[in-house]
């Protein structure tokens, strides 16, 4: 099936799916391509009713958009801070979709980084008894394993570091001796996090996956959601460039972190920089290794 024959055919049924869910006809009038990411196509749809946003790939993953449906789901049930509402997710000539909300995007307001943090410490404040989540997700492209641990450390060692570290030797960017490093490293973290109760986390906040909508409040949107350690939203916002130093400052008053929280920064960072390791290329290998090693 061609390209332009896939889709004229992809949109009738989607107008399908919509006109069932809302019990009412849904005429899709236009479509195009909306640009960002880099694993998934994009495209705002106009209809009789509204906007849309569609999600698409070639359904290598098939349950990828029933996991980010999901975690979109566990954050739209907080109403603490505004997220593209989930509509629906399927599967259609062997690709997979999602559909949610379309959020046009606008300028900042002024006190945007105030309230986005005020928000997100909101956020945080939504707990569970354990560390981890009640399914397996994706980060990006890549299986998350959300396993429910009883302290931080051990889901940080079990679920996120060891696993990572096991993956990059598998894939020949990792060696023997940086294996045995991880898992000293592992051993020492029960000494180097404070005590603190889970908080449901984004999982993947960096740059781009937040944006202002047109009433210049905040959106965020392509979440690895699981109950874990607040900070790891923190250090992922300062990863790639960080977020306003006004952020920062509210946060701590809205929701005041743990004592010496900015030293265990590359440490929450060493998960995310795990991801694009396994992911990309070796590019990423002297920030995982150094981490590794400032730590232990």
């Amino acid at each position: 099936m061609t390209g332009f024959l896939f889709m004229a055919t992809l949109i009738n049924e989607t107008a399908q799916q919509l006109s069932k869910h809302f019990n009412q006809h849904v005429n899709i009038s236009n479509y195009k391509q909306v640009f960002g990411g880099d694993v998934n196509q994009t495209f705002q749809l106009q209809t009789n009713i509204g906007s849309f946003f569609l999600k698409l790939n070639d359904g290598s993953l098939k349950d990828m958009f029933e996991k980010e449906f999901a975690g979109l789901q566990l954050l739209h049930q907080t109403q603490t801070i505004k997220i593209p509402k989930p509509i629906l997710y399927g599967e259609f000539e062997n690709q997979i979709f999602l559909l949610t909300e379309f959020i046009k995007k606008g300028n900042t307001s002024r006190d945007f980084w105030q309230t986005f943090a005020q928000q997100l410490a909101s956020l945080h404040q939504h707990s569970d008894k354990e560390f981890g989540l009640s399914t397996n997700n994706y980060i990006g492209s890549l299986h998350q394993q959300n396993n429910f641990c009883n302290t931080w450390s051990e889901f940080y060692a079990t679920q996120r570091i060891i696993p990572l570290a096991q993956l990059a030797f598998k894939q020949n960017k990792f060696n023997k001796e940086d294996l045995l490093l991880a898992e000293k490293l592992c051993k020492r973290l029960s000494n180097l996090f404070p005590d603190e109760k889970p908080a449901l986390i984004h999982g993947d906040l960096w740059s781009g996956n937040f944006m202002s909508d047109e009433n210049g409040m905040p959106v965020i949107y392509d979440p690895a959601v699981y109950y874990g350690n607040r900070e790891m939203d923190i250090a992922m916002s300062l990863l790639f460039g960080s977020f306003n130093k006004k952020f920062y400052d509210e946060y701590n008053k809205a929701f005041p972190l743990q004592p010496n929280w900015k030293e265990r920064v590359e440490l929450c960072q060493l998960y995310p920089l795990f991801v694009h390791l396994v992911l990309f290329d070796g590019y990423y290998y002297n920030s995982v290794v150094n981490i590794i090693k400032r730590y232990c």
